[in-house]
């Protein structure tokens, strides 16, 4: 568990080093999200897109990504809000311990 100072007004990691699994399942309790194998694929996957483009995506970007990289069925607003209600690429690049998306609200 890590203390409050190492998270920023809105709840995202300050320093990326400081993520792991146990701090994902912090940060998805926050949110009122108890993780399942199809959030953990995400996180994955949105971790790998921070490494390939050095920048949490946006929605658009995130959708597209998930196309390409789990298949049409996952690539869908609406598949990654019903696994991260209200804003998918906000809410998943926080619990992957990212900053957030530039044009995220």
């Amino acid at each position: 568990m890590l203390a409050n100072s190492a998270f920023d007004k809105l709840g995202f990691l300050r320093r990326l080093s400081d993520w792991t699994p146990e701090v994902a399942e912090q940060l998805a309790a926050s949110e009122g999200i108890a993780l399942r194998e199809q959030h953990w694929e995400l996180i994955s996957l949105i971790r790998q897109y921070y490494e390939e483009f050095d920048s949490s995506p946006a929605m658009r970007p995130l959708v597209k990504y998930t196309a390409i990289n789990l298949g049409a069925n996952k690539g869908k607003s609406m598949y990654l809000l019903s696994l991260f209600p209200n804003s998918p690429a906000k809410i998943c690049s926080k619990i992957a311990g990212l900053p957030k998306p530039d044009n995220c609200l």
